[in-house]
């Protein structure tokens, strides 16, 4: 036998005996070969594709930050203050009686910090109302370092949103989410904007919860979060892992009620609103029906089977929409247009979106009778502001 045919039986005696081998810890152990090859392919993974999971979240949200971060800005709202010095008493009876002045009026400056999100590379800026209220001067301090001032297009009181204009160039906007990409609780997202005046900053957190209401009769529907908002950080940014706007940070639960990363956002879907109509008209107009309501008490005091839903009427305002109508206490309100009516909240939302002037259906029981008739809202009359902690 020549020496190739002696390598050739050699090589082929350890490739039987491998099989053999093989086949054997294939009987005995069945798992064992695809666990061979998912380690085999996790010591294989190249480093290009370890670095792409990598920027997706678990590692870092460095990507993230890089593409929203520069379309937050920081607001230093400034407005003058007139005061007058006083006498001053330790006893609080003779304050009141014997305050009088001691001196000049003195004026000085009170500056206010915030942050806001440009939303259009034409110059318009989102922030929040309580950052810029009353303010004779505002300063935007841009990702990039320039300082430009800017000036109020219009604001909202309800929702504590203001929109401001501020004419430079080569301004960043942010992307914001659409309706079909809403943040659901358990998605991480960043907070950026400007805490205590010290700079930009970013913190990190989950959505805690969505639909939120601080005020029961406001038209809320924040978006809580645990990630750390601060003082300055009102007007902010609110972005999910990708870079995109979710929600504008508005306020928080404090720690003086002993509460810790409880933390609000007004969502970006409302902030479009607010915005386009800013734009349109320098107001925001929304529907008034002239009623007040509340959740259906009891179903079988109502007439409702004991799955239903929708608001019963506990007040109607003298000659208000509702009451020209023919809207009676106690009636129970199930759909509106088209639309079923879940709670109140619902209700206010969906009032709040009709067109003053445009008639539309109310459907609901009364007296365990089903009735429908036509209301005409008008548009919403002024209301106090919302008072909230803000940051």
């Amino acid at each position: 036998m020549n020496q190739a045919a002696r390598t050739f039986a050699f090589v082929a005696r350890f490739v039987v005996l491998g099989l053999a081998l093989a086949f054997v810890i294939g009987l005995l152990w069945p798992g064992s070969g695809a666990l061979l090859r998912q380690r085999l392919a996790g010591h294989a993974e190249s480093p290009a594709a370890a670095g792409a999971s990598a920027s997706e979240g678990p590692v870092s949200y460095a990507d993230a930050v890089a593409k929203a971060a520069p379309s937050v800005v920081n607001i230093y709202a400034n407005k003058l203050v007139t005061e007058q010095p006083r006498q001053l008493y330790s006893d609080p009876v003779l304050q009141r009686i014997f305050s009088v002045p001691t001196g000049p009026v003195r004026t000085r400056r009170q500056q206010n910090l915030g942050s806001g999100v440009i939303v259009s590379d034409d110059g318009y800026v989102l922030t929040n109302n309580h950052v810029i209220a009353n303010a004779d001067d505002i300063q935007l301090l841009l990702y990039d370092g320039r300082v430009a001032s800017a000036k109020v297009v219009g604001s909202d009181d309800e929702t504590d949103l203001a929109v401001l204009k501020v004419d430079a160039g080569n301004l960043p906007a942010i992307k914001m989410t659409d309706a079909d990409t809403r943040p659901r609780v358990g998605d991480v997202v960043l907070a950026i904007g400007n805490p205590f005046g010290i700079g930009q900053t970013v913190t990190m957190g989950i959505v805690s919860a969505i639909g939120r209401q601080l005020n029961l009769s406001s038209l809320e529907s924040l978006i809580q979060t645990d990630a750390a908002i601060n003082f300055g950080n009102s007007g902010g940014a609110l972005v999910n892992a990708h870079g995109e706007l979710v929600g504008i940070n508005t306020s928080l639960i404090g720690q003086a009620v002993g509460a810790e990363g409880i933390g609000f956002a007004i969502p970006v879907q409302s902030a479009k609103d607010v915005l386009e109509q800013i734009i349109k008209s320098g107001h925001v107009v929304r529907g008034w029906i002239g009623a007040d309501y509340g959740p259906v008490p009891v179903a079988a005091e109502s007439g409702l089977p004991s799955a239903a839903r929708g608001v019963v009427v506990n007040d109607v305002s003298p000659g208000g929409p509702a009451a020209l109508a023919g809207v009676e206490q106690r009636d129970v309100l199930l759909k509106i247009g088209n639309e079923d009516i879940l709670d109140a909240s619902d209700l206010r939302r969906h009032e709040a979106s009709l067109k003053p002037g445009t008639a539309v259906t109310l459907s609901g029981l009364r007296n365990g009778q089903a009735f429908s008739l036509s209301i005409v809202p008008v548009q919403r009359p002024p209301t106090s502001p919302v008072q909230t902690q803000n940051p």
